[in-house]
């Protein structure tokens, strides 16, 4: 009987105890929760009740543009302005193979710096091995085109770093693939999130980045651009180059008499006769009178970035010029610039040598060798 009544007390008293560790752990799960209550906060926290200095802000720092004197201003999309985390975030992209079907090939491989962001070889090679059917243009002011691609397909940076990614001649993938595999990465999601705020990388924010890198590769400090600053000399070679560039004479200042060396514009130079093989911007447009017209490249590192044409058929200046002083060939839609079509420049070989030799003071060795 005393057992009994020790243990009915026992028990009385244990429930007591549990009773009143429940009503203490109530109170602590009412308590307010502390933490960021601001949701302009990168930490925001919707639970919380009072704020304890917590809150941190996103915040990048702007990466500015300079224009060199005699270009027009940069057109940057507003929802993609530069930002030092952005570009430096584009730069890593651009060089990392990581986006290629297979690991193995990246941007620059096609663009390389030594080569003013361009390629050596006539069609670049995917990553299967298989040849591509254009040259590799050169990056050079790339920021400053208004059009992209050989035929004007794409009409901005952001559009163009697209085509790469599911091309079967070039990287082989698909964006499914290249965000999965970034999201999974132990760098990539820091490194988004520093740039664009986002805690999920798609392909929009991939191409964003690595446009801004390319809005960068910025060439005028050849010798000619010394040359206007009154810093150097030309000789006279180059000088008497300079003049035909200039004049009816070499017939270049047509297609590349701006500051840039390049109209934005597109043009059939007499490559060849009809019916073409390649139909350029008219492929894109489906007009007739687009059919054999291609983009007007830079001539700025023009030394440095053969081979040359859409199809790289020249390898040498030496070649270019001989193409333009032979006449060229005539078809249906042949520039009226190329006003000595049959006929040719008639140049001697002191000026082609001239020609040539102002062509390479267009060579910016600092950005074909610096480091970004």
């Amino acid at each position: 009987m005393l057992l009994t009544k020790i243990f009915m007390n026992l028990s009385i008293y244990t429930l007591l105890v549990v009773n009143l560790i429940l009503v203490i752990s109530c109170k602590k799960d009412l308590s307010p929760i502390s933490g960021c209550t601001d949701i302009n906060a990168v930490n925001y926290n919707a639970n919380a009740i009072t704020d304890n200095g917590s809150c941190y802000y996103f915040s990048t720092s702007p990466y500015q543009i300079t224009i060199p004197t005699g270009f027009p201003n940069m057109n940057i999309p507003n929802n993609n302005q530069m930002t030092q985390e952005g570009v430096a975030l584009g730069e890593k992209l651009f060089k990392d193979p990581i986006l290629s079907g297979d690991g193995t090939l990246s941007c620059h491989d096609c663009h390389q710096q030594q080569f003013a962001f361009s390629d050596a070889q006539q069609f670049s090679i995917g990553i299967n091995g298989t040849n591509g059917n254009r040259n590799a243009s050169s990056l050079t002011n790339v920021g400053w085109n208004n059009r992209l691609n050989w035929d004007g397909s794409a009409f901005s940076l952001e559009e163009q770093a697209f085509e790469p990614i599911n091309n079967p001649l070039e990287m082989n993938n698909t964006w499914t693939n290249v965000e999965n595999v970034l999201n999974s990465h132990n760098e990539y999601p820091t490194l988004f999130k520093q740039a664009f705020n986002i805690d999920y990388i798609d392909s929009i924010h991939v191409v964003m980045a690595i446009s801004q890198f390319e809005r960068t590769l910025i060439s005028v400090n050849s010798k000619f651009d010394k040359y206007l600053r009154g810093e150097v000399q030309l000789t006279t070679s180059e000088l008497n180059g300079y003049a035909i560039f200039n004049s009816e004479k070499g017939d270049c200042f047509h297609c590349h008499g701006t500051q840039m060396f390049i109209d934005n514009s597109f043009h059939n130079n007499g490559l060849d006769t009809e019916p073409f093989s390649d139909l350029g911007l008219g492929k894109i447009t489906g007009k007739l009178s687009d059919n054999g017209k291609f983009k007007t490249p830079t001539l700025r590192n023009i030394e440095f970035s053969a081979p040359y044409m859409h199809d790289g058929r020249f390898s040498s200046l030496e070649e270019v010029i001989e193409h333009y002083n032979t006449g060229g060939n005539y078809s249906s839609t042949v520039d009226p610039l190329m006003k000595k079509l049959g006929v040719g420049l008639q140049l001697t070989n002191q000026d082609k040598e001239d020609l040539i030799a102002f062509l390479k003071t267009l060579s910016d060795i600092n950005f074909l060798e610096q480091k970004n």
